[in-house]
């Protein structure tokens, strides 16, 4: 059993702790925010993940996972220290390092004897090792350090399963030391034969921002094509069905709509930007990635003001769906929002339902206007938009909903109907890259 800190307890961080204690270690989750200590103590999470609060309950209970808001002790009882606080996007769209920083001088001052520093916060490359010279800096005679940089790549909705079956994990190491800590740590992971790649600190890094670029230009290349499609009478998923036939290519993120959103595709593409322009790279295959992201939720509006006759002013639109993505209650960069906003503009008033995430979209869009359920935000409205895929919104009654709305217009930004059944139903309806139903 192996002795670790978790400095963070936000997604990634209760995440990780949680399921670094299901392995058998034994973690403190540490934070600044005795409020949010308090709560998760008593096992209340501050956010929505399926199965999470379970394996929190369940590992305090067994005594391997506890919450402290002492730095000094956390940093003495433990031989491993995570840092997995935030990196928000500044205005100029490079990531603000100030709390790693800032947790990077604590751990300097309190540190004494051997400790291994792993940096999970999504980082700039090169910040890993930077971190070690701040540390090293702040460190009293006879600290001594390690460094690991092991990036998360946790899909909001199914995070555990990711964490305790991951498809491939990294290290980025500083020292031999460090290797034989990590692989006590993540022992069942080595043990099952887990792809376990083991690099330097700097390609550990640029794992993460890579990754994600790539599957976010997956999404927007399948959106441009999406868009061809429409124009030329071919359906974009029978598209993506062939080229995900191709090994080379596969099946995952060809899913036409509203784009990506969510903590991480929308920062570190801007990110990784940044880094390039920093070194005179022009990133301009992800700037076009951006770019179109960007003009996706502007479709869905253009759709659904033409069902409505070319304006959907002093119209009342419904929504369903407004997290990023479904099972979680993260609104950020979710396209739902964006829609509402547009919507907004354009002089229509928007009434939403999401299962989770309605506290979520209100506090992010004051005034918005929350419906107890999926009926009571479709009666009577002048259009529906499905922004979100939650099941709940894949098993519509579709000839209901005909009935409630006032007006028989949809847009399905998620393409989870067909166009035959909306047809055979009257119903005026467009998706992305299929063919639409006219008014």
């Amino acid at each position: 059993m192996s002795s670790i800190m978790m400095i963070g307890t936000g997604y990634v961080g209760l995440v990780s702790g949680a399921c670094l204690a299901d392995f058998g270690n034994r973690v403190i989750c540490y934070d600044i925010d005795k409020t949010k200590i308090d709560k998760l103590a008593k096992g209340r999470i501050p956010f929505f993940e399926p199965g999470l609060e379970e394996m929190v309950l369940r590992n305090q209970d067994e005594g391997r996972l506890s919450f402290s808001t002492d730095l000094a002790s956390s940093v003495a009882e433990s031989e491993a220290i995570f840092i997995a606080v935030g990196t928000p996007e500044q205005d100029d769209g490079t990531a603000d390092l100030s709390a790693v920083y800032a947790v990077a001088e604590d751990i300097g001052r309190t540190m004494k004897g051997f400790k291994v520093i792993v940096q999970k916060s999504t980082v700039p490359v090169g910040t890993t090792r930077k971190l070690g010279a701040t540390i090293r800096a702040k460190a009293g005679a006879g600290a001594d350090f390690e460094l690991v940089s092991n990036p998360e790549f946790l899909r909001e909705g199914s995070a555990i399963d990711d964490f305790l079956h991951p498809n491939r994990v990294v290290f980025g190491f500083s020292g031999p030391r460090a290797y034989e800590v990590v692989e006590e740590i993540y022992h069942p992971l080595y043990a099952n034969g887990t792809a376990i790649l083991s690099t330097t600190l700097e390609s550990a890094e640029m794992v993460k921002y890579a990754s994600n670029a790539f599957l976010a230009t997956k999404v927007s290349f399948i959106n441009e094509i999406a868009e061809l499609c429409e124009k030329l009478g071919a359906d974009v998923q029978v598209v993506a069905r062939g080229m995900g036939m191709d090994s080379r290519i596969g099946p995952k993120f060809l899913h036409a709509g509203t784009g990506f959103g969510g903590s991480c595709f929308p920062k570190d593409t801007i990110a990784l930007v940044k880094m390039g322009d920093a070194f005179g790279v022009d990133m301009s295959l992800v700037k076009s990635t951006i770019g179109a992201n960007e003009r996706q939720s502007r479709r869905a509006v253009d759709k659904l003001r033409r069902l409505c006759g070319g304006s959907v002013k002093g119209l009342r639109i419904a929504v369903l769906g407004l997290s990023f993505k479904p099972e979680t209650d993260d609104v950020r960069e979710a396209s739902a929002l964006k829609i509402i906003r547009h919507l907004w503009e354009e002089g229509a008033s928007v009434i939403a339902y999401d299962p989770v995430a309605g506290e979520n979209a209100k506090r992010a869009l004051p005034g918005l206007d929350l419906a107890g359920g999926v009926e009571a935000c479709i009666k009577g409205a002048d259009g529906l938009v499905i922004a979100t895929e939650w099941d709940e919104f894949r098993q519509l009654d579709l000839s209901r909903v005909a009935g409630l709305l006032g007006r028989k217009r949809i847009v399905d930004c998620r393409n989870v109907y067909r166009p035959e059944q909306m047809e055979e139903l009257g119903v005026a309806y467009d998706s992305f890259g299929r063919r639409s139903v006219e008014p």
